[in-house]
Protein backbone atom coordinates (compact mmCIF):
# COMPACT_ATOMS: atom_id res chain seq x y z
CA UNK A 1 0.00 0.00 0.00
CA UNK A 2 1.24 3.47 -1.16
CA UNK A 3 2.04 5.95 1.33
CA UNK A 4 1.99 9.75 0.88
CA UNK A 5 3.48 12.24 3.14
CA UNK A 6 2.42 16.16 2.79
CA UNK A 7 4.81 18.48 4.50
CA UNK A 8 3.94 22.38 3.82
CA UNK A 9 7.01 24.16 4.11
CA UNK A 10 7.49 28.28 4.00
CA UNK A 11 11.36 30.03 4.86
CA UNK A 12 12.52 27.06 6.25
CA UNK A 13 16.00 26.71 4.82
CA UNK A 14 17.38 25.84 8.50
CA UNK A 15 15.30 22.76 8.73
CA UNK A 16 15.33 21.53 5.46
CA UNK A 17 18.44 19.20 5.14
CA UNK A 18 17.83 18.01 8.78
CA UNK A 19 14.11 17.12 8.24
CA UNK A 20 15.71 15.14 5.06
CA UNK A 21 17.17 12.88 7.02
CA UNK A 22 14.46 12.39 9.66
CA UNK A 23 12.14 11.35 7.02
CA UNK A 24 14.69 9.21 5.74
CA UNK A 25 15.31 7.42 9.11
CA UNK A 26 11.01 6.93 8.58
CA UNK A 27 11.56 5.48 5.51
CA UNK A 28 13.35 2.60 6.90
CA UNK A 29 11.17 2.14 10.14
CA UNK A 30 8.46 1.66 7.54
CA UNK A 31 10.21 -0.73 5.47
CA UNK A 32 10.96 -2.40 8.71
CA UNK A 33 8.09 -2.36 10.18
CA UNK A 34 5.30 -2.98 7.39
CA UNK A 35 7.56 -3.91 4.25
CA UNK A 36 6.72 -0.94 2.59
CA UNK A 37 8.85 -0.84 -0.56
CA UNK A 38 10.86 2.95 -1.15
CA UNK A 39 9.06 3.36 -4.29
CA UNK A 40 5.40 3.09 -2.82
CA UNK A 41 6.43 5.68 -0.18
CA UNK A 42 6.14 8.96 -1.26
CA UNK A 43 7.17 12.65 0.42
CA UNK A 44 5.05 16.15 -1.43
CA UNK A 45 7.18 19.09 -0.26
CA UNK A 46 4.74 22.03 -0.56
CA UNK A 47 6.67 25.23 -1.14
CA UNK A 48 4.39 28.39 0.38
CA UNK A 49 5.96 30.81 -0.96
CA UNK A 50 9.45 30.83 0.56
CA UNK A 51 11.56 33.97 -0.01
CA UNK A 52 14.83 32.08 1.46
CA UNK A 53 16.70 29.46 0.07
CA UNK A 54 14.17 26.74 0.76
CA UNK A 55 12.81 25.99 -2.58
CA UNK A 56 15.74 25.18 -3.87
CA UNK A 57 16.90 23.32 -1.32
CA UNK A 58 13.58 20.96 -2.06
CA UNK A 59 14.63 20.98 -5.85
CA UNK A 60 17.89 19.41 -4.91
CA UNK A 61 16.06 16.79 -2.73
CA UNK A 62 13.43 15.78 -5.08
CA UNK A 63 15.72 15.63 -8.55
CA UNK A 64 18.28 13.78 -7.19
CA UNK A 65 15.84 11.46 -4.22
CA UNK A 66 13.42 9.27 -5.91
CA UNK A 67 9.69 9.36 -4.04
CA UNK A 68 10.04 13.21 -3.21
CA UNK A 69 8.15 15.35 -5.39
CA UNK A 70 7.79 19.17 -4.74
CA UNK A 71 5.09 21.76 -5.55
CA UNK A 72 5.74 25.09 -5.87
CA UNK A 73 2.88 27.51 -5.31
CA UNK A 74 3.11 30.56 -7.04
CA UNK A 75 2.96 32.93 -3.97
CA UNK A 76 2.43 32.19 -0.16
CA UNK A 77 -1.25 30.81 -0.24
CA UNK A 78 -1.27 30.19 3.29
CA UNK A 79 -0.63 27.45 5.85
CA UNK A 80 -3.69 25.28 5.80
CA UNK A 81 -3.89 25.81 1.69
CA UNK A 82 -0.64 24.59 0.93
CA UNK A 83 -1.37 21.35 3.56
CA UNK A 84 -4.54 21.53 0.77
CA UNK A 85 -2.27 21.49 -2.31
CA UNK A 86 -0.32 18.57 -0.86
CA UNK A 87 -2.87 16.21 -0.18
CA UNK A 88 -5.11 16.77 -3.55
CA UNK A 89 -1.30 15.31 -4.85
CA UNK A 90 -0.97 12.80 -2.99
CA UNK A 91 -1.39 9.67 -4.44
CA UNK A 92 -1.00 7.14 -1.52
CA UNK A 93 -3.95 5.01 0.42
CA UNK A 94 -2.62 6.35 3.68
CA UNK A 95 -1.84 10.32 3.47
CA UNK A 96 -0.03 11.62 6.66
CA UNK A 97 0.57 15.32 7.21
CA UNK A 98 3.01 17.19 9.04
CA UNK A 99 4.88 20.59 9.37
CA UNK A 100 8.40 20.76 8.21
CA UNK A 101 9.33 22.22 11.97
CA UNK A 102 10.50 19.05 13.20
CA UNK A 103 8.59 20.07 16.46
CA UNK A 104 6.26 16.79 15.50
CA UNK A 105 8.49 13.81 15.06
CA UNK A 106 8.28 12.13 11.54
CA UNK A 107 9.26 8.95 13.05
CA UNK A 108 5.79 8.89 14.97
CA UNK A 109 3.89 8.43 11.33
CA UNK A 110 5.06 4.91 11.49
CA UNK A 111 3.17 4.90 15.39
CA UNK A 112 0.17 6.28 13.56
CA UNK A 113 0.12 4.25 10.62
CA UNK A 114 -0.07 1.11 12.79
CA UNK A 115 -2.78 2.41 14.69
CA UNK A 116 -4.78 2.97 11.77
CA UNK A 117 -4.17 -0.58 10.62
CA UNK A 118 -6.33 -1.71 13.50
CA UNK A 119 -9.33 -0.11 11.28
CA UNK A 120 -8.97 3.60 11.86
CA UNK A 121 -9.53 6.00 9.09
CA UNK A 122 -8.02 8.61 10.88
CA UNK A 123 -5.37 9.06 13.49
CA UNK A 124 -5.05 12.34 14.64
CA UNK A 125 -1.51 12.99 17.41
CA UNK A 126 -2.43 14.93 20.63
CA UNK A 127 -0.26 16.45 22.16
CA UNK A 128 0.50 15.51 25.76
CA UNK A 129 3.66 17.75 26.33
CA UNK A 130 4.92 20.92 24.14
CA UNK A 131 8.43 21.85 24.50
CA UNK A 132 9.80 26.00 23.58
CA UNK A 133 6.35 27.45 24.05
CA UNK A 134 5.15 30.32 26.07
CA UNK A 135 2.97 30.48 28.46
CA UNK A 136 0.70 32.50 26.64
CA UNK A 137 0.91 30.20 23.20
CA UNK A 138 0.05 27.35 25.86
CA UNK A 139 -2.94 29.24 27.85
CA UNK A 140 -4.77 30.35 24.52
CA UNK A 141 -4.21 27.29 22.42
CA UNK A 142 -5.93 25.69 25.28
CA UNK A 143 -8.68 27.95 25.74
CA UNK A 144 -9.22 28.27 21.98
CA UNK A 145 -9.65 24.75 21.38
CA UNK A 146 -11.83 24.01 24.73
CA UNK A 147 -14.22 27.34 23.29
CA UNK A 148 -14.48 25.35 20.16
CA UNK A 149 -15.42 22.44 21.19
CA UNK A 150 -18.15 23.93 23.16
CA UNK A 151 -19.83 25.87 19.59
CA UNK A 152 -19.67 23.70 17.47
CA UNK A 153 -21.87 20.36 17.16
CA UNK A 154 -18.33 18.73 15.37
CA UNK A 155 -16.62 16.37 18.09
CA UNK A 156 -13.12 18.37 16.99
CA UNK A 157 -10.53 16.63 19.42
CA UNK A 158 -8.79 19.38 21.81
CA UNK A 159 -4.64 19.40 21.72
CA UNK A 160 -4.60 18.52 18.24
CA UNK A 161 -2.70 19.70 15.09
CA UNK A 162 -2.79 18.88 11.72
CA UNK A 163 -0.33 16.36 12.33
CA UNK A 164 -2.30 12.78 11.16
CA UNK A 165 -2.45 10.08 8.79
CA UNK A 166 -6.02 9.56 6.64
CA UNK A 167 -7.33 6.75 4.67
CA UNK A 168 -7.81 7.44 0.89
CA UNK A 169 -11.61 7.39 1.47
CA UNK A 170 -11.22 10.29 3.97
CA UNK A 171 -9.06 12.20 1.59
CA UNK A 172 -11.64 11.75 -0.85
CA UNK A 173 -14.09 13.12 0.27
CA UNK A 174 -11.60 16.51 1.98
CA UNK A 175 -10.55 16.97 -1.76
CA UNK A 176 -14.48 17.87 -2.07
CA UNK A 177 -14.67 20.54 0.27
CA UNK A 178 -13.35 23.41 -1.47
CA UNK A 179 -13.88 25.83 0.84
CA UNK A 180 -11.40 29.25 1.42
CA UNK A 181 -11.07 29.81 4.64
CA UNK A 182 -9.80 26.14 5.82
CA UNK A 183 -10.04 24.96 9.31
CA UNK A 184 -8.43 21.55 8.02
CA UNK A 185 -8.51 19.73 11.69
CA UNK A 186 -12.30 20.87 11.97
CA UNK A 187 -12.99 19.59 8.07
CA UNK A 188 -11.29 16.21 8.72
CA UNK A 189 -13.50 15.97 11.52
CA UNK A 190 -16.12 16.66 10.22
CA UNK A 191 -16.10 14.21 7.25
CA UNK A 192 -16.51 11.48 9.83
CA UNK A 193 -14.99 7.52 9.45
CA UNK A 194 -13.44 6.44 12.35
CA UNK A 195 -11.14 8.35 14.22
CA UNK A 196 -8.78 8.03 17.18
CA UNK A 197 -5.77 10.08 18.46
CA UNK A 198 -2.14 8.72 20.18
CA UNK A 199 -0.46 10.79 22.42
CA UNK A 200 3.23 11.52 21.39
CA UNK A 201 5.63 15.03 23.18
CA UNK A 202 6.06 17.57 21.05
CA UNK A 203 9.11 19.16 20.42
CA UNK A 204 11.12 22.44 20.33
CA UNK A 205 11.27 24.03 16.79
CA UNK A 206 14.59 22.72 15.48
CA UNK A 207 15.40 26.36 13.54
CA UNK A 208 14.12 29.61 12.93
CA UNK A 209 11.33 30.99 13.79
CA UNK A 210 7.35 30.24 14.30
CA UNK A 211 5.24 31.76 11.36
CA UNK A 212 2.26 32.29 13.43
CA UNK A 213 2.32 35.82 14.48
CA UNK A 214 -0.80 36.39 16.77
CA UNK A 215 -2.45 37.96 14.17
CA UNK A 216 -1.99 34.60 12.15
CA UNK A 217 -3.57 32.75 15.52
CA UNK A 218 -6.33 35.63 15.58
CA UNK A 219 -7.15 34.85 12.11
CA UNK A 220 -7.36 30.92 12.45
CA UNK A 221 -8.82 31.21 15.41
CA UNK A 222 -11.86 33.11 13.46
CA UNK A 223 -11.55 30.86 10.67
CA UNK A 224 -12.28 27.86 13.03
CA UNK A 225 -15.07 29.44 14.88
CA UNK A 226 -17.20 30.96 11.95
CA UNK A 227 -16.49 27.54 9.59
CA UNK A 228 -18.01 25.23 12.12
CA UNK A 229 -20.51 27.76 14.26
CA UNK A 230 -22.78 29.64 14.11
CA UNK A 231 -23.03 31.11 18.03
CA UNK A 232 -21.60 34.39 16.78
CA UNK A 233 -24.06 35.07 15.17
CA UNK A 234 -27.25 33.96 17.47
CA UNK A 235 -25.29 35.94 20.31
CA UNK A 236 -26.00 38.90 18.98
CA UNK A 237 -29.34 38.55 18.63
CA UNK A 238 -29.11 37.52 22.44
CA UNK A 239 -26.83 40.77 23.60
CA UNK A 240 -29.81 42.69 21.15
CA UNK A 241 -32.60 40.85 23.75
CA UNK A 242 -30.43 41.53 26.62
CA UNK A 243 -29.95 45.18 25.92
CA UNK A 244 -33.69 45.82 25.46
CA UNK A 245 -34.88 44.23 28.18
CA UNK A 246 -32.05 46.49 30.40
CA UNK A 247 -33.49 49.65 28.43
CA UNK A 248 -37.14 48.58 29.21
CA UNK A 249 -36.14 48.14 32.93
CA UNK A 250 -33.87 51.27 33.30
CA UNK A 251 -37.09 53.05 31.48
CA UNK A 252 -39.60 51.76 34.34
CA UNK A 253 -37.02 52.94 37.25
CA UNK A 254 -37.10 56.41 35.82
CA UNK A 255 -40.90 56.45 35.58
CA UNK A 256 -40.81 55.32 39.07
CA UNK A 257 -38.97 57.99 39.83
CA UNK A 258 -40.90 60.57 38.14
CA UNK A 259 -44.24 59.72 39.55
CA UNK A 260 -43.56 57.94 42.90
CA UNK A 261 -40.50 60.15 44.48
CA UNK A 262 -39.47 63.89 44.47
CA UNK A 263 -35.94 62.39 43.52
CA UNK A 264 -34.22 64.77 40.29
CA UNK A 265 -33.78 62.88 37.05
CA UNK A 266 -29.97 63.34 35.90
CA UNK A 267 -30.33 63.62 31.92
CA UNK A 268 -26.91 63.95 30.23
CA UNK A 269 -25.47 61.04 32.22
CA UNK A 270 -27.70 58.39 31.71
CA UNK A 271 -28.26 59.11 28.05
CA UNK A 272 -24.68 59.02 27.13
CA UNK A 273 -23.93 56.12 29.11
CA UNK A 274 -27.16 54.38 27.62
CA UNK A 275 -26.19 54.99 24.13
CA UNK A 276 -22.44 54.19 24.63
CA UNK A 277 -23.65 50.79 25.26
CA UNK A 278 -26.72 50.25 22.77
CA UNK A 279 -23.96 51.78 20.15
CA UNK A 280 -21.07 49.13 21.05
CA UNK A 281 -23.85 45.97 21.29
CA UNK A 282 -24.79 47.31 17.65
CA UNK A 283 -21.23 47.77 16.46
CA UNK A 284 -20.27 43.94 17.65
CA UNK A 285 -23.17 42.73 16.22
CA UNK A 286 -22.54 44.47 12.75
CA UNK A 287 -18.95 43.36 12.86
CA UNK A 288 -20.13 39.49 13.84
CA UNK A 289 -22.68 39.73 10.47
CA UNK A 290 -19.59 41.30 8.67
CA UNK A 291 -17.01 38.47 9.05
CA UNK A 292 -19.74 36.23 7.87
CA UNK A 293 -20.78 38.13 5.10
CA UNK A 294 -17.01 38.44 4.23
CA UNK A 295 -16.79 34.91 3.97
CA UNK A 296 -19.66 34.56 1.77
CA UNK A 297 -18.71 36.91 -0.59
CA UNK A 298 -15.48 35.16 -0.55
CA UNK A 299 -16.80 31.60 -1.53
CA UNK A 300 -18.79 33.44 -4.12
CA UNK A 301 -15.78 34.47 -6.05
CA UNK A 302 -15.55 30.54 -7.37
CA UNK A 303 -11.43 31.60 -7.55
CA UNK A 304 -8.94 28.54 -7.55
CA UNK A 305 -7.74 27.51 -3.60
CA UNK A 306 -4.28 28.10 -5.14
CA UNK A 307 -2.21 28.55 -8.38
CA UNK A 308 0.73 25.92 -8.36
CA UNK A 309 3.71 27.53 -10.44
CA UNK A 310 5.68 23.98 -11.18
CA UNK A 311 6.19 20.01 -10.09
CA UNK A 312 9.31 19.01 -9.49
CA UNK A 313 10.67 14.86 -8.67
CA UNK A 314 13.84 13.12 -10.00
CA UNK A 315 11.50 12.54 -13.27
CA UNK A 316 11.14 16.20 -13.77
CA UNK A 317 14.10 17.68 -12.53
CA UNK A 318 13.53 21.11 -14.44
CA UNK A 319 9.59 20.59 -13.48
CA UNK A 320 6.13 21.43 -15.51
CA UNK A 321 3.57 22.38 -15.01
CA UNK A 322 0.86 20.16 -12.80
CA UNK A 323 -2.42 21.93 -14.83
CA UNK A 324 -4.39 18.67 -13.34
CA UNK A 325 -4.10 20.38 -9.93
CA UNK A 326 -4.84 23.63 -11.01
CA UNK A 327 -7.98 23.07 -12.33
CA UNK A 328 -9.19 20.08 -9.58
CA UNK A 329 -9.49 22.79 -7.03
CA UNK A 330 -11.97 25.06 -9.36
CA UNK A 331 -14.57 22.32 -8.90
Amino acid sequence: MKISVVVPMYNEEGIVQRFFERIEDTRKIFAERFAVERGDFEIIFVNDGSRDGTLEMLKKICRENIGYILLNLSRNHGHQTAITAGIDAAQGAAVAVIDGDLQDPPEFIADMYGKMLEGYDVVYAVRKKREGETFFKLFTAKLFYRTLKKLTNVAIPVDTGDFRIMSRRVVNVFCSLRERHRFIRGMVSWVGFPQTGLEYERHERFAGTTKYTLSRMLKFAADGITSFSAVPLKSASYMGIFTALGGFLYALYIIYLRLFTNIPIQGWSSIIVVVLILGGVQLLALGMIGEYLGRVHDETKFRPLYIAENFYDSEHPNGFIPTEYYYRNKL
